[in-house]
């Protein structure tokens, strides 16, 4: 599993336990690992785009 899977499954059990409990800065911390997953899946998907770019690249 990768590492933005893990922080959005983090990030979603303390807004959950956040919730039930009433606690607002738990719940912002779910919050902010679900964003931080987000970000983490964006870099990755550019990362892999442009893995792909520069083999196409060098297949001419």
């Amino acid at each position: 599993m990768s590492d933005s899977k893990m922080d959005e499954i983090k990030g979603r059990a303390k807004e959950a336990v956040g919730s039930v409990t009433d606690d607002d800065e738990m719940k912002r911390e779910g919050r902010n690992d679900q964003r931080a997953a987000d970000l983490k899946k964006g870099v990755e998907r550019a990362g892999d785009r442009a893995k792909d770019a520069i083999d196409k690249i060098r297949d001419r």
